[in-house]
């Protein structure tokens, strides 16, 4: 594709680094949900991956600063960096709200709706890798679709839960808390669609 500087392509990598910190974050939330024991402990686990991708996010927007020339908009550089952290917040406001909403047990429709989390955020490590060559990438574009196919499912079995709740549940308490729990995972779900959506706009540009 076009040349890049080793400077240049330095974002790139920044992008791989924050998406394989989802990743792990998204991971470390499915660990919490499926074996929902020792909780404080994984949740500290899961604040300590969500500080770690600050700390990406921050170094890329000083590298952001200080370039002269960058291999894709400054606004789109921005624009992942950003959305790739709201993923990771958004795990992270998950693991807390089991916390603050004194939840006992974890439902078969959290532990499903993280499992998305955690496919969307594996096809967006593979998309990251790809990024760098854009241009001679056979799979880019099938990375992008897999996500917005894997939110398309977040969204029926987001609407599907919010309505056996409101059908079933005969405890408003318990409607009140799990619907803010899974409008947390619906936003992990539509930032990683969010980064896809970015990145397709960016392959665009640049065919």
């Amino acid at each position: 594709m076009f040349r890049m500087s080793k400077a240049e392509t330095v974002f790139f990598d920044q992008f791989v680094k924050a998406s394989e910190k989802a990743e792990e974050c998204a991971h470390a939330l499915y660990m919490l949900t499926t074996d929902y024991t020792d909780v404080a402990h994984k949740i500290s686990a899961i604040e300590k991956i969500e500080h770690e991708c600050d700390l990406i996010v921050h170094e890329t927007m000083t590298l952001l600063n200080a370039a002269f020339i960058t291999p894709i908009d400054r606004e789109d550089i921005f624009l992942i960096a950003k959305e790739m952290d709201n993923i990771v917040d958004s795990i992270d406001s998950i693991a807390h709200r089991f916390v603050m909403f004194n939840v006992k047990s974890i439902t078969d429709d959290t532990i499903s709706m993280v499992n998305l989390i955690t496919q969307s955020t594996k096809e967006l490590t593979l998309l990251m890798r790809e990024l760098v060559r854009m241009r001679k990438s056979k799979t880019i574009m099938k990375h992008i679709i897999e996500v917005n196919r894997i939110e398309n499912e977040g969204d029926q079995l987001y609407r599907k839960s919010i309505t056996d709740m409101f059908t079933n549940q005969p405890d408003p308490i318990e409607v009140i808390k799990w619907k803010g729990i899974f409008e947390y995972l619906e936003n992990a779900l539509d930032a990683c669609e969010d980064v896809a959506n970015i990145i397709e706009g960016v392959v665009m540009k640049h065919a």
